[in-house]
């Protein structure tokens, strides 16, 4: 006999799929869900529901956006000739807070890591490479995580970019070692972007 009700056994299995989310954590959610108004949790089934509904990918830069292209890639304002390479959607939103970066996005959807089975071939590189043909860029912004995988990664993107005449840059070193950009204040991703060095 199960000790659970099936719905709410379900819900927490869900929850526990999520990243960072364990167990425990599943079921204090599950039944924090149980005890909230059901307009609250209809609200929250809708956000849901309009999230997966409405979000596209961008077929140009491939960062999650309402439209396609996005807001970013189809505006005049922007850079055309300034490239910012990074890892996820999150990194975007990241360096957009800072104000710095008036250029457009590239959003490799991950880094390599063969470890994890993460090669080349299942990020946006190829894309990448396509656009540096295809577009005005005169300046590439690898903004790849300070880690070992974000470092194997922009080692690799700068070594299938020898022989063009772009100009391949890095984030300067105030980010820390083995952190993320998601996580990084504005005031240490402005400082990074200002201090940006030949690759």
């Amino acid at each position: 006999m199960a000790l659970l009700p099936a719905p709410i056994e379900r819900l927490i299995n869900e929850f526990s799929r999520l990243p960072g989310i364990g167990p425990k954590t599943a079921s204090r959610l599950t039944f924090y869900l149980l005890r909230m108004p059901e307009e609250q949790a209809m609200s929250l089934s809708e956000a849901l529901r309009e999230l997966k509904a409405s979000i596209v990918t961008c077929q140009r830069c491939f960062n999650l956006s309402e439209s396609n292209p996005c807001e970013i890639c189809a505006s005049s304002m922007r850079d055309g000739t300034l490239l910012c390479v990074v890892e996820e959607p999150l990194d975007v939103l990241a360096i957009e807070r800072t104000g710095e970066f008036k250029g457009r996005y590239h959003v490799l959807h991950g880094a390599i890591s063969p470890v994890e089975g993460i090669l080349p071939h299942n990020l946006k590189i190829s894309e990448l490479l396509g656009r540096v043909e295809r577009e005005p860029i005169e300046e590439l912004i690898l903004a790849t995580n300070p880690n070992l995988e974000g470092e194997a990664t922009a080692s690799y993107i700068q070594r299938q970019l020898q022989g063009h005449t772009l100009r391949i840059t890095r984030l300067a070193r105030g980010l820390p070692m083995g952190g993320d950009l998601e996580y990084a204040d504005e005031m240490t991703l402005t400082r990074a972007l200002q201090g940006r060095g030949a690759m």
